[in-house]
């Protein structure tokens, strides 16, 4: 095989396989940018230009013990690498198809609930982004929360368990990613559901989700979606209670850290904001209740044994006892202004996108997609 795709290089990971990554990128794009998976493998960047000035000499620079998966930005520049090295005498070498943006794009569904139950709780996980979108599923019917931009992956998924999007629903107007759920409304007509506190400036037509609204598929034996209005991230942020069983928190709560309150650039208002409603409407619910959370950032530390992002609310909480077990809300501020980190440029632009308010090409859409999220209120808590 000449070539791979960007789920394929997800489940070689997922399989533990021996490989190299090798990304031709310049230094600039690989720092920005580079690619991870649920388990650590050797990645080495050699930029492109050395493999043209230099061939021999780098091409001694990639181990030759194992496989090498090439990566550049589009794809023509990882085709030419892995021709110098198969031309000098190496094998099992490959190309990424379409290049880095297939592996920041590409969603990996993992069913969360059992197989005996009369709904389906699909994630999607988005490795490139480390974020999470989810789909649930009830007879012909599926609800689609925080989908990206591919909007006809989730339309598609839909149609192979044999349903249709009904209803699209946001946690909060997303800033790290260009969200979907204005194109999965229009490809089907499915209604796009979201809190006013994010979205009153919206241009989309959309339905103003209330704190306290529920949703059912119109039918009583269907597994009920409560909605929970969770200010503090973003002043519309909404968790989902589903079934009672399960906590779908958007950019609220997160297996490691919160989420960060900073990014409306009022830190101290939001951030109480925030400590209220950890307090008052978080820390009430069940210990028992599953965290779905709307991105993570270390599959170590934050995936089951089956490479989902999820765990028990208990949990979650002993995790982050340096969070929630403050009890006071100047402590809680002192504590987020303490791991304040600038946020990236490009969050305001996207969050024009997602309110329709700016209308960048496909092109332009893709870079300012492209690059791990920067969400959670401190990096490095364990």
């Amino acid at each position: 095989m000449e070539s791979f795709t960007a789920t394929e290089l997800f489940y070689s990971f997922e399989n533990g396989e021996d490989f190299i990554i090798l990304d031709v990128r310049n230094e600039e794009d690989y720092s920005r940018f580079s690619i991870e998976g649920p388990v650590d493998v050797l990645s080495l960047n050699i930029p492109y230009f050395d493999f043209i000035e230099r061939p021999e000499e780098s091409v001694a620079k990639v181990p030759s013990d194992s496989p090498v998966r090439v990566i550049c930005a589009k794809q023509g520049s990882s085709e030419f690498v892995r021709d110098v090295l198969m031309g000098l005498g190496r094998e099992n070498v490959m190309f990424l198809l379409g290049g880095i943006n297939t592996w920041g794009n590409v969603l990996i569904p993992k069913r969360i609930n059992c197989e005996d139950s009369s709904y389906e709780l699909w994630q999607f996980n988005r490795p490139g982004k480390a974020s999470c979108s989810y789909g649930l599923i009830y007879g012909v019917e599926m609800y689609v929360f925080d989908p990206s931009k591919d909007g006809q992956f989730y339309v598609g998924f839909a149609e192979s368990r044999g349903a249709k999007i009904s209803h699209t629903f946001e946690t909060h107007l997303q800033a790290d990613y260009i969200s979907g759920s204005a194109i999965i409304a229009d490809l089907v007509g499915a209604t796009f559901a979201a809190h006013p506190g994010d979205f009153s400036g919206s241009v989309y037509d959309y339905h103003p989700l209330s704190d306290g609204e529920v949703f059912n598929f119109n039918d009583e034996s269907a597994p009920v979606v409560q909605v929970v209005h969770s200010p503090g991230h973003t002043p519309g942020s909404t968790t989902y209670v589903i079934d009672e069983k399960f906590m779908l928190s958007g950019d609220t709560v997160f297996i490691v850290s919160v989420g960060r309150p900073d990014l409306g650039k009022q830190v101290v208002a939001w951030a109480k904001t925030l400590y209220a409603t950890l307090q008052e409407r978080i820390m009430v619910m069940p210990d028992d209740l599953l965290v779905l959370p709307g991105h993570f950032t270390d599959w170590s530390k934050e995936a089951d044994e089956n490479n989902r992002i999820v765990n028990d609310f208990g949990t979650v909480k002993r995790i982050n006892e340096e969070i929630y077990g403050i009890d006071k809300e100047a402590d809680f501020v002192a504590y987020i202004e303490a791991n304040m980190r600038a946020q990236p440029e490009i969050y305001n632009q996207i969050r024009k996108v997602n309110s329709g308010l700016l209308t960048p090409c496909e092109t332009e859409q893709g870079v300012m997609d492209l690059g791990k999220n920067e969400c959670a209120a401190s990096a490095n808590i364990v």
